[in-house]
């Protein structure tokens, strides 16, 4: 009897020690998923840091940004425009966790970054490329594209193009030994610049001028220089004094403008990636070129201008 009462009580302080054990486990495994929770809390909770480049166009797509995830969650937002030397410390600083997001061109991502030749390459491949080699090397994602293309272009005055009927590249080379060009050093010097522009297309310039980057379009507007080197967004080209000329012979490479962004931002924020694409196709070349022009031109606030484009097109309230 002795023996059975003192197996009983020993199972019982067996028992008794298991359920302990058990116990302090489940305190273990609720404080560590509390801690798990609470970390969730806490990131989403941290400002997402958006990151510019030093140009306007930029200064107005950060801005968009920030207005678009602030109307569309309880996200908080840092916005740093103007980062020196644009891709090349955006970059790093977005690897290490400085900043969370960032608007970036394409073949900017695809030749400064991922360092391929865009030759040859078309412009869905490209963006399956860096979708794939950003996620394998850097754990960031491309989300969304704007709509517009910021590329070189070729622009003429208005009334050259009147006179011989142009609105292609190629249909310079019959008349192009009557007008001149004028262009930035850089661009004139450049093998895969003026001197590729001229190959391609047949091209023999009456007189090549050396005009500096900011002085172009008051040349075309006086008269000065016929044609000249540009991007496609540019401010001035909401003038009705120039026009681009179509790249017929599809000699540049595309810069459409999207997003790039850390993976884990977009985990710790699952309604970001829901905000930015409220701007996907939302802006044409030519209205790009517009709100630079309010800015670089009008004096108009980045902020400003972001704002009144967004509210008319209904993207935010």
């Amino acid at each position: 009897m002795k023996k059975t009462w003192k197996k009983w009580v020993a199972l019982g302080m067996t028992f008794g020690m298991m359920a302990g054990i058990a116990g302090c486990g489940s305190s273990k495994n609720a404080s560590s998923e509390s801690t798990t929770e609470a970390a969730k809390k806490q990131e989403a909770a941290a400002p997402i840091k958006i990151a510019t480049k030093p140009m306007t166009e930029q200064f107005i797509l950060g801005e968009m940004l920030k207005l678009v995830i602030e109307d569309t969650t309880d996200y908080s937002v840092e916005l740093t425009k103007g980062i020196g030397g644009g891709t090349n410390n955006i970059m790093p600083a977005m690897e290490s966790g400085d900043f969370d997001l960032y608007p970036e061109y394409t073949s900017s991502g695809y030749i400064m970054v991922l360092k391929h030749d865009s030759d040859g390459i078309s412009d869905e491949d490209m963006w399956k490329q860096l979708q794939k080699e950003y996620k394998d090397k850097y754990d960031m994602s491309w989300i969304g594209q704007y709509g517009f293309n910021n590329t070189y272009a070729l622009i003429i005055r208005e009334e050259a193009a009147k006179k011989y009927n142009l609105t292609k590249t190629s249909q310079l080379a019959d008349v192009s030994d009557e007008l001149v060009f004028g262009g930035n050093s850089d661009y004139i010097e450049r093998k895969d610049g003026f001197h590729l522009l001229c190959d391609t297309y047949g091209l023999k310039f009456k007189d090549v001028k050396d005009i500096d980057i900011g002085l172009k379009y008051e040349a075309l507007k006086k008269g000065d220089i016929d044609v000249s080197n540009g991007f496609t967004t540019d401010a001035q080209l909401s003038n009705d004094n120039v026009r681009v000329l179509e790249d017929d012979k599809h000699l540049q490479v595309n810069y459409f403008c999207s997003n790039v962004v850390r993976n884990d931002t977009l985990k710790s924020h699952p309604r970001l990636e829901e905000a930015i694409m409220k701007l996907d196709n939302s802006i044409t070349d030519k209205e790009m070129a517009s709100l630079n022009y309010k800015v670089e031109v009008e004096g108009k606030e980045d902020v400003q201008v972001a704002k009144d484009y967004l509210t008319e097109k209904g993207i935010i309230k």
